[in-house]
């Protein structure tokens, strides 16, 4: 099988600034536990403030590039992922580029010269992550980028896309593109729900691209924030991954699937008008570290074994294995090399 550029991912590129902090620290800022935000003025002193705590970390991250990255480690094969996103011309983008290529992941960012690299404020309270994002030079991606040859060719070569709901507040005009692209030529396009803010701001660009997607990631908090959205009265998830799954379609080619990942309890996927439901590995209290990268990794994981063909419950299983190994780790980070097996 050709899999080289199989996969390419879309989004914010961020770098991460971790922290384990107090409850203090949360209300001080305005923080609701386990939550992705955007920065406002009021949070932008937070960012210098968890930079001077023994405890912080720097990581490469940005939701989407945290997809690809685990894709690409959990892959048998070096060169099969690709990703763009917009950077800051300084030493974090240099820095971020770095670990993205180490980690075997064609990185192609547009670099705007007027805006710093975007990072994110992750809090961490008792393994549980906030995430409040301050995007900077990411909001600068610009669709003209995509445009250029030598980064629309890595749209033609790939078959699968992966592009967080995050990046429509940057650019839906290239999430279309390659959404069109992907139902003109068969190809897989995927997208996650990514945070009840997108479903509630930004839901018509959402809708926009929902017909192309076969298939829909998200937790159970963002599934119930879309399903209030759209006046559908249930907060039953499995219920909801199934109004997903059967939302109209572009493209006749492809179902769509919705993955609904709900934390502890089990996985819910919704195809063809059923529902199963997948159990995730337990993991005892003392041996999580953080949940900063969980979804990211469940969604890197499952498209790993996705690329190659394999059937859905080897990629929920994948995900589940992922996420697991994040988790007992700061950040989204992995060791050298995955035991899946």
């Amino acid at each position: 099988m050709e899999c080289d550029g199989i996969l390419l991912g879309m989004g914010n590129p961020l770098l991460d600034i971790s922290a384990v902090v107090n409850q203090d620290f949360l209300n001080k800022y305005d923080i609701k536990p386990n939550n992705a935000i955007l920065a406002e003025d009021k949070h932008l002193p937070m960012y210098d403030e968890m930079a001077a705590m023994p405890t912080v970390e720097y990581i490469a991250g940005g939701a989407t590039q945290n997809s690809i990255r685990v894709a690409q480690w959990m892959l048998p094969f070096s060169g099969a992922t690709s990703y763009m996103g917009s950077v800051g011309k300084d030493k974090y983008g240099a820095e971020m580029k770095k670990n993205a290529t180490a980690s075997g992941v064609n990185v192609h960012y547009y670099e705007d010269e007027t805006a710093p690299t975007g990072t994110c404020a992750v809090c961490v309270l008792d393994g549980e992550r906030s995430l409040v994002a301050n995007l900077s030079a990411a909001n600068c991606y610009k669709v003209d980028h995509l445009k250029r040859l030598e980064n629309w060719a890595l749209v033609e070569k790939a078959k699968f896309y992966y592009i967080a709901g995050f990046f429509l507040t940057v650019s839906p005009e290239s999430i279309q593109l390659v959404a069109e692209h992907a139902a003109a030529n068969n190809k897989v396009f995927s997208m996650n729900l990514s945070a009840p803010f997108i479903c509630e701001f930004f839901k018509d660009p959402q809708e926009r691209a929902l017909p192309y997607m076969d298939f829909v990631f998200g937790n159970e908090t963002e599934a119930r924030t879309f399903s209030k959205v759209h006046g559908w009265e249930t907060d039953n998830v499995e219920e909801i991954a199934l109004k997903i799954s059967q939302w109209p379609k572009a493209s006749g080619t492809h179902k769509r699937t919705t993955v609904i990942t709900q934390g502890a309890d089990p996985v819910v996927v919704a195809e063809d008008g059923k529902v199963n439901l997948f159990p995730v590995i337990p993991l005892p209290k003392e041996k999580l570290v953080d949940t900063n990268g969980a979804g990211d990794a469940f969604v890197g994981g499952f498209l790993s074994q996705l690329v190659q063909g394999k059937p859905i419950a080897e990629c929920v299983r994948a995900g589940c294995y992922a996420s697991n190994v994040i988790i007992q780790r700061p950040g989204c980070t992995y060791p050298e090399k995955p035991d899946f097996a």
